[in-house]
């Protein structure tokens, strides 16, 4: 519960309840605090009994933490339940190797993801973006497109 607070906060802390309280109350106020705590935690779990009682058999491996959003999508997409394909659209959202092909594309080298699938791009009529295309012979104008000025 206070696993982010530092020797410094829990030292200014201890500082400040003795200045608020005083060094002859203080001893009284942990106590009532741990007391209240206490209390607090034992109303917790019975209430957690109580539900689990009430909702049956089929429910004794039930947890609360599941019931945090977090959790419940860590546990069930997460853990090893790769029945959506859930690997696959993380692999496929790698942006290292996206990122390598446009800076072999933007170079002028031929990336191994890319020849492999040129080669076989190959095969298929679709043209090739990576490369530069061809230079016009010196009489003739490069094509006119009125809709790109």
């Amino acid at each position: 519960m206070f696993n982010d607070i530092g020797a410094l906060e829990l030292l200014t802390l201890v500082v400040l309840a003795v200045l608020v309280f005083g060094p002859e109350k203080l001893p009284k106020v942990i106590q009532d605090v741990t007391r209240t705590i206490r209390k607090i935690r034992e109303f917790s779990d019975s209430a957690k009994e109580d539900i689990r009682s009430e909702l049956g058999p089929q429910f004794k491996d039930f947890e609360f933490e599941d019931l945090n959003p977090k959790t419940f999508v860590r546990k069930q997409l997460m853990d090893g339940n790769d029945d959506l394909g859930i690997k696959e659209i993380r692999e496929s959202f790698d942006l290292r190797k996206e990122m390598a092909e446009v800076t072999d594309a933007v170079n002028g080298r031929e990336s191994a993801t890319s020849s492999g699938t040129a080669a076989g791009a190959a095969g298929s009529a679709a043209p090739d973006l990576l490369k530069k295309p061809a230079q016009p012979a010196g009489d003739e104008r490069p094509p006119f497109d009125a809709d790109a000025t």
